[in-house]
């Protein structure tokens, strides 16, 4: 069966500043020489047999300090000229707030007129851009003032994001304002394995609490600036399976369930449309869920396709577009990515065929690059486009090309 996708559906991919751009200084990138051999040491607990023989690399400091990550601050023009080829017609990027306003209160106009040009780099080839204004990191002004755990945070943020919506409002429609608020705040304010490593139930209230305020802040003054705006939030939604009746574990569930979606659900009325990231299954069970080997990821995620056209059908009483703002795969050898992409795809024409209004698809991610969450560094690879550290050689694997028929075709045969 062919599905054809609506029309002016948008096709593309994502990065993020710090994890691509290389050479920031920021939060992310003091911390990360600071805890490079402790990283590496604790890989040989962190991680499965399987994924320490496949990616010995999580053994070295260097894989945990981010340097010129793909450098693409400077190969911007070479990476869209490639999303163009694939048929690629929108790109999610973000604005590196640290470049932008290195010290408090000053901004910085070479930076400001190098995403610019970036944006009209995007235009010049039809590709429509998707802003994300907070992907995770930030000053180190704003870290040494006690970044989101300080009343004070929401305000610094507001300034910022006024200051990139007035510069960049004639060419940019779609802003996302922060990105998986629950999954940044998790890592970095609870349990501590990232930027600006802070632990306990205290800090994670204080950080999620502040960072919603700023998020309130950001969106009215968007509006303010240019009426006509679309504005989202990019939620980690994974979905949740519960194979135990005993009443703990359906409490547990709850509260997991509930911890995911508090942002969304707190977002809605400041928000015209609704960004959805998805990647796994997290199944809660005793004994233990066995995973088969074969549909996971190398970072031990179970692949589940049937969990995105899950997620699309629980949103769709929100009565708000749709936009699948990141899905991928860490798959080194790009072995299961061409399978994944068309699954999940599939499930996604599903949910549209079943009344969900979704109208774009982001894959995560464009490049290879400084993976995130956690802090795992160089070894998951999700690209797209496959990228030689070392030389910053592309090189475009067939997952890519299989997507690109999708992308130029606006349709997929289920």
């Amino acid at each position: 069966m062919r599905y054809e996708f609506p029309k002016n559906f948008l096709w593309g991919a994502a990065t993020s500043a710090h994890q691509v751009e290389g050479n920031n200084h920021n939060n992310w990138s003091e911390w990360e020489k600071k805890n490079a051999e402790k990283l590496a040491r604790e890989a040989k607990t962190k991680y499965a047999k399987w994924q320490q023989d496949k990616f010995p690399e999580m053994f070295d400091p260097a894989n945990y300090i981010s340097g010129a990550a793909s450098d693409h601050y400077n190969r911007y023009e070479e990476d869209f000229d490639i999303a163009k080829s694939l048929g690629h017609n929108t790109h999610r990027f973000s604005v590196e707030w640290s470049r932008v306003e290195p010290e408090e209160g000053k901004w910085n106009e070479e930076a400001i007129e190098h995403y610019r040009t970036v944006i009209k780099a995007l235009r010049a080839r039809g590709i429509e851009p998707f802003v994300m204004l907070w992907h995770w990191t930030e000053p180190i002004w704003f870290n040494n003032q006690g970044g989101w755990a300080t009343l004070s945070s929401a305000a610094h943020f507001e300034r910022f994001v006024r200051k990139v919506v007035s510069e960049y409002k004639d060419q940019v429609k779609f802003w996302v304002v922060v990105n998986e608020p629950n999954v940044s705040m998790g890592y970095g304010y609870y349990v501590g394995s990232q930027p600006p490593g802070k632990k306990g139930v205290i800090n994670l209230i204080r950080g999620y609490t502040n960072l919603f305020f700023a998020f309130k802040r950001a969106a009215r003054a968007i509006k303010e600036i240019e009426p006509s705006a679309e504005i989202g939030v990019a939620n980690s939604v994974d979905y949740y399976e519960v194979r135990i009746g005993s009443f703990k574990s359906r409490v547990f569930s709850a509260i997991v369930a509930y911890l995911t979606r508090i942002f969304l659900r707190a977002s809605l009325s400041y928000c015209t449309f609704l960004g959805v990231n998805y990647y796994r299954r997290n199944v809660i069970s005793f004994p233990k869920f066995q995973m088969d080997a074969t549909k996971r990821t190398d970072l031990g995620w179970e692949i589940f396709p049937e969990g995105i056209y899950t997620i699309l059908m629980s949103v769709r009483k929100h009565g708000l577009p749709v936009y699948i703002t990141e899905n991928g795969i860490a798959d080194g050898d790009d072995s299961r990515r061409p399978t994944y992409v068309r699954d999940h795809l599939a499930q996604v024409a599903r949910a549209i065929n079943d009344g969900v209004d979704v109208r774009a698809y982001f894959h995560w991610s464009l490049l290879d690059n400084f993976e995130f969450p956690d802090m795992r560094g160089f070894w998951p690879r999700f690209g797209l486009v496959e990228v030689d550290f070392k030389t910053q050689k592309r090189t475009i694997r067939p997952s890519a090309y299989e997507y690109a028929k999708i992308c130029k075709e606006n349709a997929i045969e289920i």
